[in-house]
């Protein structure tokens, strides 16, 4: 049987933002994400050696972006997606999850600021994904210079983008040492409101609601990134719908088991493994979506973090050596 929900983070659950579609509006959702990261001020954030704010090209202009680095020399590059539901989440809410990557990888580490819906609807946030990833490793001399080790990472919507992102990468000749997906949305279409979509996905109704992401919300989220639900058959917002997985680069899939997109995290893993690409699964038991922002809190989800990222840069690692 799975561990049952840890006890602490069955007691952060109610304080948790996001839980109420009926009332949300995008900017109450990326002001509730931002309060979130401002009530752990208190606590200082994990040391690196350096942070400063770049820019990267977009597909309409510069993208904002954040660089972090732990140490000198050659050393892998990591571009990493924020989670938010695509239309939420910004540099300062995943500053933590930023850093910690970089720590803990000891990969150059480098935050982007896609553009984000209503604004900017699909495939906006994608196409700034993969621009950024692509005009990295064009000009990787100038972050962690070794281009045998360059890999992505997000988490939620951003584990979405990191995946379409190595999937674009892999058609473009661009090769990725390593992809690390966090909880990842894979599959859309039906924006979550589709009766016979859900039953695919038996967490969708197990852990419809009552463990901080809900089904409901991932409708309303989807509903403002996808002008038409059609949009969602597409690979670039559903990679688990592209047509071939092989010769993607190795992944690291993190589910948790209270979460509603559990089983199309799952589903992915097996895409890939059914497609020879070398992959780990992270089941998560115990743990809710969000819980590699929890690790402060709760000593199961900072330890289950900390394997994934072992496993993420172990995999950077042998980038260098294939």
């Amino acid at each position: 049987m799975p561990a049952p929900l840890d006890p602490v983070i069955a007691d952060i659950i109610p304080l948790l933002p996001l839980r109420d579609p009926t009332i949300m509006t995008p900017q109450s959702a990326r002001d509730a994400l931002r309060a979130l990261a401002a009530s752990r001020a208190a606590v200082p954030p994990p040391p690196v050696e350096s942070v400063s704010d770049i820019k990267l090209k977009g597909v309409a202009g510069p993208l904002n972006a954040r660089l972090y680095r732990s140490g000198g020399g050659k050393s892998p590059t990591v571009l990493f997606f924020h989670g938010g539901g695509w239309v939420a989440g910004d540099l300062e809410t995943h500053d933590r999850q930023a850093r910690w990557l970089a720590i803990e990888t000891g990969a150059v580490v480098i935050s982007v600021d896609y553009r984000r819906p209503p604004e900017t609807r699909f495939p906006g946030a994608f196409e700034d994904a993969f621009a950024a990833t692509r005009d990295v490793s064009a000009r990787i001399a100038e972050f962690g210079g070794d281009a045998t080790r360059l890999g992505v990472a997000g988490d939620s919507a951003g584990g979405n983008l990191a995946a379409t992102s190595a999937l674009a990468c892999r058609d473009a000749g661009i090769k990725l040492a390593a992809q690390l997906l966090v909880y990842p949305v894979t599959d859309a279409y039906g924006n979550y409101a589709d009766v016979a979509e859900n039953a695919r996905f038996p967490s969708r109704t197990d852990n419809a609601d009552g463990y901080f992401l809900s089904r409901a919300v991932m409708e309303w989220f989807c509903g403002h990134y996808l002008a038409h639900r059609a949009e969602g058959a597409d690979w670039r917002v559903s990679p688990l719908r592209a047509k071939d997985h092989a010769g993607l680069a190795p992944a690291i899939v993190c589910t948790a088991w209270f979460d509603p997109l559990r089983d199309e995290g799952v589903a992915y893993a097996a895409a890939l493994e059914g497609a020879d690409v070398a992959v780990k699964h992270h089941a998560g038991e115990g743990l809710i979506h969000g819980y590699f922002g929890l690790g402060d809190a709760s000593a199961v989800a900072k330890a289950e973090a900390q394997r994934a990222r072992a496993d993420f840069k172990a995999l950077l690692d042998r980038g260098a050596r294939s």
